[in-house]
């Protein structure tokens, strides 16, 4: 069985050394230049690009097309394909995929809309690539994907919140408001629709760091021995503080750190930080 996903996901490096994972291509247009996520463009480059200019990048997502030549070349090795993608709640890409998966009778597509995106997306990527690598059934391999979305949760706070605005993904009105209120607001992506939820706001970045944590704390006990990857887009030193307080609060094991992918820091900018969490069993699970 061979895994496609998109560039909607985020892992580290060394997280996908030695597996075989396969991308359609999510493009991202700046100042007049249009490049593909993950290809053409990584993450440092984006984000000083971005320092450089007053544009917004716009995003555009792959085409059915894109994904029937894909899956149509996959198909002639093995047909057998586990496509997981980015929430349909915040992209079309999962009706392109199922629209390209349509145009190819020779391959046996399953798609898994994720109902996520960043890292709490590349876990359930992550553990089914590395069970496919490991022998596992197609039915044990979706199994345990659906376990780590169950198992899961993704958080993130920025200061700056004219990037989601731009992109659509908060009402011009509020996002209005609350910049002029200087809001930093704490924003997760909820289950069942997978679209994005408030979980509270502060007034300073450092205020709405903790409350992640705060928050966190609500879903699991005090002490809990947790699976950590924090995020960012260009905001090391709020990472720091995000790691100290979640150090203090749990017992953490933390996965390698991920500047956000380009194709999605469009839509958030440079000062996202925030993190996947989940207990530290979750993730044991993964061969």
């Amino acid at each position: 069985m061979q895994i496609v996903t998109d560039r909607g996901m985020d892992l580290a490096p060394e997280q996908m050394e030695g597996l075989d994972i396969h991308f359609v291509p999510l493009r991202i247009t700046l100042n007049g230049v249009t490049y593909t996520s993950g290809v053409d463009i990584d993450s440092q480059e984006f984000y000083r690009l971005l320092s450089e200019t007053e544009s917004f990048p716009t995003t555009s997502q792959p085409s059915a097309g894109e994904f029937a030549q894909l899956y149509r070349e996959l198909a002639k090795t093995d047909p057998d394909i586990l496509s997981l993608h980015i929430s349909s709640g915040l992209s079309g890409t999962m009706n392109a995929a199922r629209a390209g998966a349509e145009m190819v009778p020779e391959a046996n597509v399953t798609l898994v809309d994720t109902k996520t995106l960043s890292c709490p997306m590349g876990w359930q990527v992550w553990a089914a690539a590395r069970a496919v690598k490991a022998g596992w059934s197609k039915e044990r391999v979706i199994e345990l994907v659906k376990q780590v979305w169950e198992g899961s949760e993704g958080l993130f706070t920025l200061s700056n919140l004219n990037y989601l605005v731009h992109g659509g993904r908060i009402s011009h009105l509020k996002g209005l408001i609350a910049s002029l209120l200087n809001i930093k607001p704490i924003i997760g992506v909820e289950r069942e629709r997978g679209i994005y939820i408030p979980y509270g706001q502060e007034v300073t970045l450092k205020r709405a760091i903790s409350k992640l944590a705060d928050v966190v704390a609500n879903w699991y006990p005090r002490g809990s021995a947790l699976s950590v990857q924090l995020l960012h887009g260009y905001n090391p030193e709020a990472v720091e503080v995000l790691k100290k307080r979640m150090s203090e609060t749990f017992e953490c094991y933390f996965e390698p750190l991920v500047p956000v992918a380009p194709v999605l820091g469009a839509h958030t900018g440079p000062s996202l930080v925030g993190m996947a969490v989940g207990l530290r069993d979750v993730l044991s699970k993964i061969p």
